[in-house]
C-alpha cells in the first residue's frame, strides 16, 4: 500500500494565513521614514488600499486583506440605522446633528451643545450616555474646564454624538437605553447589519470587540472598510432607504465640516472644508482612515500598523496628490498635515518626512 506524506505549508503561508484571520499582525512594508540629517531615525510601517464600490482592488500597499479594527472610521455605517428606521426625523435631527453623530469631535461648545440638545428631545439626560469622561479634544475647552474646577464627563467624550444617535435609535425601536449598547440589543442589531451590509462580509468575517467609549467596534478587512467609503461616498447603486441616508450624510458632512472633528488640528474637518464635502473623509483610532470620493466611484483606507498619527496624517495627503483625489489649492491648504520638513526648536530644518509608495500585494 503507497503511504502519502503531508507536508505542512510553508512558514510564511501559514502567518499569512493567519495574519487574514486576524491572529497575528501582518508584515507589512515601510510607508513614512523620518529623517534626521542624512540618516533615518524612525519609520512607520502599515498598509493602503483603494477600492471601487464593487469591492475590486485598484491599487494598494501591504496586506489589505488583513482585518483591523476600523475603531471610529466605520461611525457613517453605524449610524445608517438612525436614519433608515426613522429614527433621525422622529427626534428632528438637523444636517449639523447627523454630521455630529458621525463624528469624533473636539468637545467644542457648539458639539457638547448638540449633544444636550438632542438628548433633551430624546427625553434624556447627559448622565445616559455610557460612553464616559474623556478630557476635551480642544486645548481651549480643557483648560476653561480645568480653571472651573470642573471634571470632564460624558459629553466631553469624542463619540458623545454617536451615542446620542445610539440612544435615540434605541428610543425610538422602542427598546431600553440603559443597555444601548449590549451587542444584542435591537439598535446594535441594527448597526452591525449595516456594517456586514456595507462591507460586503459575512457574519463569521467580523470579529468584534470593545471600544474605547465601550461600544463594539469591528475588526474588518482594509479593503472592505475602503468599498464600504466607496459605497457611501456613491451610493446609486443603493436600495432608495439606504442611498437617501447615505446622500444625506454626505450632505451633512459638507454642510457642517466643523461638526465631524472640530477647529483644533484636525484632518477630518480641513479635508472635508477645503474640498466642500467632494471628499468624506473619517479617521479611527490607532491611525486608520478612510475617505470617499463622491462623483469617482472609488475610496482609500489607510492603516498605520504603531498607530501613530505622525505616520498617517503625510500618508493621508500623499495618496490624495497620488490618485488627483484633491486639487492643488486643496493640497496647499493641507500642506501642514503632511509634515515634510522637521524643525528643531529654534526653526531650523534638520530633517524631513518621506512617503514611501511602491505596488502590493
Amino acid at each position: 500500500m503507497e503511504t502519502q506524506t503531508r507536508t505542512k505549508p510553508p512558514a510564511s503561508a501559514a502567518r499569512r494565513d493567519e495574519a487574514e484571520r486576524g491572529d497575528l499582525y501582518p508584515e507589512n512594508p515601510v510607508l513614512v521614514r523620518v529623517w534626521r540629517g542624512e540618516r533615518v531615525e524612525s519609520q512607520h510601517r502599515g498598509a493602503w488600499v483603494l477600492c471601487d464600490p464593487d469591492g475590486t482592488v485598484i491599487d494598494g500597499m501591504g496586506s489589505w486583506k488583513v482585518p483591523i479594527f476600523a475603531r471610529s472610521s466605520v461611525k457613517c455605517l453605524q449610524a445608517l440605522p438612525l436614519l433608515e428606521t426613522g429614527a433621525a426625523d422622529h427626534f428632528g435631527f438637523s444636517d449639523a446633528e447627523i454630521a455630529l453623530a458621525l463624528s469624533s469631535h473636539n468637545a467644542e461648545a457648539l458639539h457638547t451643545e448638540a449633544v444636550k440638545a438632542v438628548l433633551a428631545r430624546i427625553g434624556l439626560s447627559p448622565g445616559a450616555l455610557q460612553c464616559g469622561p474623556q478630557a476635551p479634544g480642544d486645548p481651549d475647552v480643557r483648560n476653561a474646564l480645568r480653571e472651573r474646577g470642573e471634571k470632564p464627563t460624558g459629553l466631553h467624550n469624542n463619540c458623545s454624538g454617536k451615542h446620542t444617535g445610539f440612544l435615540a435609535l434605541t428610543c425610538h425601536l422602542g427598546a431600553d437605553p440603559e443597555h444601548y449598547l449590549d451587542p444584542e440589543s435591537p439598535a446594535q442589531r441594527l448597526v452591525r447589519r449595516a456594517v456586514l451590509e456595507m462591507t460586503g462580509l459575512a457574519e463569521e468575517q467580523i470579529y468584534t470587540a470593545v471600544d474605547g467609549c465601550s461600544a463594539p467596534t469591528f475588526q474588518i478587512p482594509l479593503s472592505a472598510l475602503a468599498a464600504a467609503f466607496a459605497r457611501v461616498s456613491n451610493p446609486a447603486g443603493l436600495a432608495a432607504p439606504r442611498r437617501a441616508a447615505c446622500e444625506r450624510m454626505l450632505s451633512a458632512v459638507a454642510a457642517n465640516p466643523i461638526m465631524l472633528a472640530g477647529h483644533h488640528q484636525r484632518i477630518c474637518t480641513d479635508i472635508a472644508r477645503v474640498t466642500r464635502g467632494r471628499l468624506f473623509p473619517k479617521v479611527g483610532a490607532e491611525a486608520v482612515y478612510a475617505i470617499g470620493v463622491r462623483g469617482q466611484d472609488r475610496a482609500l483606507a489607510i492603516k498605520i500598523d504603531d498607530g501613530n498619527y505622525r505616520g498617517m496624517h503625510p500618508v493621508v495627503v500623499a495618496l490624495l496628490r497620488r490618485f488627483g483625489f484633491a486639487t492643488g489649492e486643496e493640497l496647499a491648504a493641507l500642506e501642514s498635515w503632511e509634515e515634510r520638513r522637521i524643525s528643531d526648536l529654534a526653526g531650523h530644518p534638520v530633517g524631513r518626512t518621506e512617503v514611501v509608495f511602491a505596488r502590493g500585494s
